[in-house]
């Protein structure tokens, strides 16, 4: 298992995630990305656990604001 953590609130819209890794990320109307089926943790951060890592630590390796991380559990 993994998990995948987003500082959303710090999101700057570039929209790298989404284009590297569509399967996960989308562009929320807000123009922040959006982690597909994620949920706020307590610290207000979005996460999704996930069998596969997939796509996601490209995208977390191409966020000029680094707020996406992947945790292998």
């Amino acid at each position: 298992m993994a998990k995948i953590i987003q500082e959303r609130e710090k999101c700057i819209g570039c929209g790298s995630c989404v284009a590297l890794c569509p399967k996960f990320w989308e562009m929320g109307e807000d123009g922040k990305s959006s982690l597909k089926g994620g949920k706020q943790n307590s610290e207000g951060n979005c996460e999704l656990e996930t069998k596969e890592i997939g796509c996601n630590q490209e995208a977390a390796d191409s966020c000029p604001v680094q707020i996406i991380q992947v945790i292998k559990e």
